[in-house]
């Protein structure tokens, strides 16, 4: 990586490519999992919560990998842990009276810089922290920012009737019922899109250093694989490509810069179905003053 994609003192601009081989990328728990779509065009989609879940999952991994200082790459959202036991640490940990109604701005911001020192992912993505007794803390806006992934094409989701060998219940065994029927949704293939970006004041509030973005981009680069069900089939990053600015206000308007980063389905392919069915073009030549671009993947 060069040095200026890990500045955290200046603006980044980013855009990521991944794909799926016949799984479920994002289910819709409201549509009996169905893997989510655009109705209007058909394009397959995936929720920012989606993807930052899959970083949360493996930042901690990627940190210990890199020997980073374990105590700063906790993480907040986690399986199994309630958010708000996590935040009255904060106040335990700060001096504070959990029960106390006479907390002080400089208190309470003690409080949230505990937080940010001791979890990574309030760190980069912010976090809501008015919660329970703790609702002096407010919220943590992060500098990090995803936006939905959408497929470069229309996707048609499959519905496949499984079945399994054994039963729920004892009572349908007794019965005389020897299989049981399921269902499983895929999308055979797709190419998806994401783009992110990072505000380097809001870095400055919440302490972001250039191990954090190292073990960011490293965690986009490897997460897919560290994230791997049968219900998500083959999920590839494919591409991750980021325009840093000289300073933290930045440049040029992200969106302009992003779109010089074009995929094309190859002359001749009509329906998509491996990666080498598009062409990933990177526009880059005349670049505005200040802004340089680095490819981390692809």
């Amino acid at each position: 990586m060069k040095p200026q994609t890990i500045d955290p003192t200046v603006r980044h601009d980013a855009v990521m490519f991944f794909d799926v081989t016949d799984g479920n990328p994002n289910g819709d728990p409201d549509g009996g999992n169905r893997p989510r779509v655009d109705e209007a065009t058909g394009h397959g989609l995936v929720t920012d919560v989606a993807l930052k879940r899959k970083i949360r999952d493996t930042i901690g991994l990627t940190a210990e990998t890199l020997n980073y200082p374990t105590d700063r790459y906790h993480v907040f959202v986690e399986a199994g842990h309630a958010l708000n036991t996590r935040t009255a640490e904060s106040y335990k940990a700060t001096g504070i009276e959990l029960k106390s109604r006479k907390i002080s701005p400089e208190q309470a911001e003690a409080a949230r810089q505990w937080m940010t020192n001791r979890y990574v992912d309030v760190r980069l993505f912010g976090a809501v922290l008015s919660t329970g007794e703790t609702k002096a803390l407010g919220q943590i806006r992060g500098p990090l920012q995803f936006g939905m992934a959408r497929s470069i094409d229309p996707v048609l989701p499959v519905s496949h009737a499984i079945t399994r060998v054994t039963q729920t219940r004892q009572e349908d065994i007794d019965k005389g019922e020897k299989t049981e029927m399921g269902s499983k949704w895929t999308v055979p293939y797709g190419l998806y899109r994401a783009q992110f970006h990072y505000s380097a004041a809001l870095a400055r509030k919440t302490g972001v250093t250039a191990e954090d973005l190292t073990a960011f981009y490293r965690t986009l680069q490897f997460m897919l694989d560290h994230d791997r069900t049968a219900t998500r089939g083959i999920m590839t990053m494919r591409g991750l490509y980021v325009f840093s600015h000289s300073d933290a206000f930045g440049n040029a308007p992200a969106q302009p810069l992003l779109d010089r980063i074009r995929v094309d389905r190859v002359t001749g392919v009509g329906t998509p179905r491996v990666f080498t069915d598009y062409k990933v073009t990177t526009d880059v030549g005349d670049l505005p003053a200040g802004v340089t671009f680095d490819i981390l993947q692809g």
